[in-house]
């Protein structure tokens, strides 16, 4: 049986490595607001890669309990699937909001192009 400390344990490394998405995901929303994409992509790339080390982490548990391990869940491994969840939610709006920054940043361009034409 895998004891409350180990489990417990595995919810503090996935609130960090989501923690840590979460930081870099704010930040790039910020940099892609002040037109900075490149900047923002690295962002993205190092957030996913902490989101896939929590879920590295998660899914360990869930093959031991698969596999016909008894588990105890605790309130800081529940508070860990939360984080998670809304980090990786909190990805995807990110995205969408970066490719609405750079379909307004676009839209700009032409309305600037035009005004130019017309003078």
């Amino acid at each position: 049986m895998v004891s409350k400390e180990e489990i417990s344990m595995v919810g503090f490394t996935i609130v960090a490595y989501a923690g840590d998405a979460k930081t870099d995901l704010l930040n790039a929303l910020k940099l892609a607001r002040e037109g900075k994409f490149e900047e923002a992509e690295k962002l993205i790339e190092e957030a996913n890669n902490s989101l896939v080390d929590a879920h590295n982490a998660q899914t360990k548990l869930m093959s031991q309990e698969a596999s016909g391990e008894e588990l105890e869940t605790t309130f800081i491994m529940s508070h860990g699937q939360d984080t998670l969840m809304t980090t990786m939610l909190l990805r995807d709006e990110v995205k969408y909001f970066i490719d609405l920054y750079k379909q307004n940043l676009a839209l700009r361009a032409e309305i600037e192009q035009l005004k130019e034409k017309m003078n």
